[in-house]
């Protein structure tokens, strides 16, 4: 999963699921595609991870398709300058999915339609690249180190893990000893302090409310400590306004956008020159993977002889970084898809 609000976003406005949604694109893409459009909202979208999951494709099969997809009309990544309420400002880039097919007209009008949108929820601070001004630092972001909670027994039953809050009550006893709470006021004490880190305060802040201006003796630590934190609660935190001001296409290889490159279909104008620059017709591609998979077996033989000469005599994969097949099958492997995506095969030694 990508960091929150940002990965594979619907666009809306679908039509349901239907057997006919792909059918448009060649095999290899539709299946890509299906595998998309079974992701969750907010997966990841970059083709190495992609491909890392998926079970029969690599990196340069899944860029291919991911293009192939993209200029289909179904993915768009869209640049979007974020204005937040606190005067930062940022660009973000949004990953846009569509089961429909999509005109080119369709996603430059959803483009412009992403103006003035509120992505306060969407907004995160310091996970988008910021270009005119720094971002604001959560105030939770600096947190000090609280004390661990006390080992429990060695017959004690096995309990659930802690939460944060309940390690800090139970760390008061070290940091004022008038305030040895129990176990049973930090379970009870625990969802009041939760509340005061959900709405901004540190550790360091919880401990202080807790034990400044203490009597020279107190009776009830646990009910002192509940007043003080239902008296003292912070105001609720709320979440700085944010909105788009701009939203630009980019091209879904490079990340180059508007403002630098001529986009055509989701892919700039440079990439799509690159792609074109040496197509290769079916009888190259057969060629081809005849011609990989006869230096395959060649070039094991021969590295391998090659090495038994040097070390002056056989030596087993076992002593080797890596076995000599897989560093040849390695080099196959990866000509073979780009063969596979129309692309010339690389020269290796």
């Amino acid at each position: 999963m990508a960091n929150s609000g940002y990965g594979k976003r619907p666009v809306g406005d679908e039509d349901p699921h239907a057997d006919a949604d792909f059918a448009h694109l060649l095999p290899r893409d539709a299946e890509v595609a299906v595998f998309i459009d079974h992701l969750d909202t907010g997966h990841a979208m970059g083709h190495k991870v992609l491909a890392a999951e998926h079970p029969r494709y690599g990196q340069q099969a899944m860029r291919t398709s991911l293009n192939r997809i993209t200029e289909a009309g179904h993915l768009r990544w869209i640049k979007e300058h974020i204005t937040v309420e606190d005067g930062t400002m940022r660009w973000v880039t949004r990953t846009y999915w569509s089961r429909t097919r999509r005109s080119a007209e369709w996603w430059a009008r959803f483009a412009r339609e992403r103006h003035g949108k509120d992505v306060t929820r969407d907004h995160q601070s310091g996970l988008a690249r910021v270009e005119e001004q720094p971002a604001a630092v959560e105030p939770s972001a600096q947190q000090p180190a609280v004390p661990d909670a006390p080992e429990p027994e060695p017959d004690a039953p096995e309990s659930e893990p802690e939460s944060a809050a309940y390690r800090i009550l139970t760390g008061l006893r070290a940091a004022d000893p008038r305030m040895p709470l129990s176990d049973s006021d930090c379970r009870s004490l625990a969802p009041l302090a939760d509340e005061w880190l959900s709405r901004g305060a540190t550790p360091k802040d919880l401990i202080r409310a807790l034990t400044e201006g203490l009597p020279p003796t107190v009776s009830n630590p646990g009910g002192l400590a509940r007043r003080r934190l239902e008296s003292k609660m912070p105001p609720q935190k709320r979440e700085p306004r944010a909105k788009v001001t701009r939203a630009i296409m980019a091209c879904a290889t490079c990340d180059q956008d508007e403002r630098t490159v001529e986009i055509d279909r989701g892919i700039c104008v440079d990439c799509r020159r690159e792609d074109e620059a040496n197509p290769m017709s079916d009888e190259d591609i057969i060629k081809g993977f005849e011609e990989i998979a006869h230096l395959g077996t060649a070039s094991a033989y021969f590295l391998r002889k090659k090495l038994e000469r040097s070390t002056g005599g056989p030596v087993p994969d076992t002593f080797r970084p890596v076995p000599i097949e897989d560093r040849v099958f390695y080099h196959y492997r990866d000509n073979r898809d780009r063969i596979a995506n129309g692309i010339p095969p690389r020269r290796w030694k």
